[in-house]
């Protein structure tokens, strides 16, 4: 499994578990880079340290400060926001230059929902 693969799967574990996920923003909104096939994603982490730890060592990111944002919220808001304006999700963005997975909402979206499934079948 690739590094992002392993991140991903981290990032629907967790979600799973723990119905939270974090985002970023600072006072002009929330970031929503080009990626490299052109469209823009918003990026968002499976734990509040993860995105500290980004926002610590990413010059882009200077100035932002985490966000929670409950997983009933993003199915409700950010899932159909996304979705309205082409944009994708980054999943548990890591590394000097936070990058990995850019995925369509409704596709995190069903891989948290597959990861519940598993959760209550254990």
């Amino acid at each position: 499994m690739s590094g992002n693969a392993a991140q991903a799967a981290k990032f629907y574990r967790e979600v799973a578990e723990n119905d939270v996920m974090w985002t970023l923003r600072d006072k002009g909104g929330y970031p929503a880079p080009k990626t490299s096939s052109g469209k823009r994603a918003v990026p968002f982490w499976s734990s509040k340290s993860r995105v500290e730890k980004i926002i610590a060592s990413v010059p882009a990111y200077k100035g932002f400060w985490p966000e929670r944002v409950t997983y009933n919220k993003f199915i409700h808001y950010w899932v159909e926001t996304l979705s309205r304006s082409n944009e994708l999700v980054g999943v548990n963005w890591s590394g000097k230059r936070a990058t990995g997975y850019d995925l369509p909402p409704e596709f995190v979206e069903r891989s948290i929902e597959i990861e519940k499934r598993n959760l209550r079948e254990k």
